[in-house]
């Protein structure tokens, strides 16, 4: 999730796709980090990508301290087949661009809400960073404060790129730091989701994660079900089937419940299935529970495949959340500041 944001390289350029007309790799809002010798995330790769590289790194080697905003045509001087025009922004990282950089990757980490960040497109690197209600939070005072919350990047006829950072929409509670477990938070790195990963044995967690991970080493589990944010989806994979059992009754106990997902075969249903029963659950709250867990067509028992299986059914299920919240009647758009 947000390569470029996390991480934290001090010389570097970002490069954001400001802009876009016709058909192009990547939407607006999409960037990567440049630096000498890596690349973190991407902008659609091609022949576009490999430009924006040669000019960012043209940037880092020459010293150059102020923005440049260039536009690309795919098919004329570029040979994409894409056939679009894309404006790319080329930002040093350095001074309020850093500062930017730093408050954004700390609130996505602590997940506090969608922020907004402004940009200049020339001239000299100016950043400001902007919560939900219009509240500067990290950057230069010295930017537009009115410009309307859209929820993809825009160039403001001032020159100025709104660039909106929002929270991951998707959230997993992730039950059983086993070899499975370990293998789905590797699958789920890069993806856009945060996931909380519980087990009761702090031992069971590697010393690192990736960002977009925070560990629950925790006796009372079912806790953090309840303390879970409304909508978040649940998969359960824990070492125990009585910690399994009490976990399932947690989750189908809560009325907002995104996804819920039980490692095990058809018996292993079967036999939960007249557990929750007993327990007095409804045939239709336990019918939503998914067991066996992945999508079908892969049997492969071993973790990553497993991963990558789970991996691609919770894409499949949080882009259908997101479209039927996209058609959902919008609420009225927030004031602008």
């Amino acid at each position: 999730m947000n390569e470029w944001l996390t991480t934290a390289a001090t010389a570097a350029v970002l490069v954001t796709v400001a802009r876009v007309e016709g058909s192009a790799p990547r939407e607006p809002g999409a960037k990567f980090l440049v630096t000498a010798r890596t690349l973190h995330d991407t902008i659609g790769g091609g022949h576009l990508e490999m430009r924006a590289v040669e000019i960012a790194r043209g940037m880092l080697a020459s010293g150059a301290a102020e923005v440049r905003y260039e536009r690309f045509g795919l098919g004329p001087s570029l040979g994409q087949c894409c056939g679009g025009v894309v404006w790319l922004s080329f930002e040093p990282v350095a001074g309020s661009v850093a500062e930017a950089l730093a408050t954004l990757r700390r609130v996505q980490t602590e997940r506090r809400g969608d922020y907004w960040r402004v940009a200049s497109i020339a001239g000299r690197p100016r950043n400001a960073v902007f919560d939900a209600q219009g509240t500067l939070v990290a950057g230069e005072a010295e930017v537009p404060r009115h410009f309307p919350r859209t929820a993809s990047a825009i160039v403001l006829p001032d020159g100025w790129l709104v660039d909106p950072v929002p929270a991951p929409a998707s959230h997993l509670v992730l039950f059983g730091a086993g070899h499975v477990g370990a293998a789905i938070v590797r699958a789920l790195a890069h993806l856009p989701c945060t996931v909380t990963w519980v087990d009761e044995r702090d031992d069971m967690f590697p010393p690192d994660v990736p960002a977009n991970v925070v560990i629950e080493a925790t006796d009372t589990p079912e806790a953090v079900v309840a303390s879970a944010p409304p909508g978040a989806s649940y998969l359960v994979l824990t070492h125990s089937h009585a910690l399994d059992e009490r976990l399932c009754a947690a989750i189908l106990a809560r009325e907002t419940v995104g996804w819920f997902g039980l490692i095990g075969s058809k018996t292993k249903r079967v036999l939960f299935e007249r557990r929750l029963a007993a327990r007095g659950f409804p045939a239709d709250r336990i019918g939503a529970m998914v067991c066996p867990i992945g999508v079908p067509g892969i049997t492969d028992k071993a973790p990553a495949a497993i991963a990558v299986s789970v991996a691609a059914q919770l894409l499949i299920t949080w882009e259908a959340q997101a479209l039927a919240a996209a058609a959902m009647p919008r609420q009225p758009a927030l004031q602008e500041s």
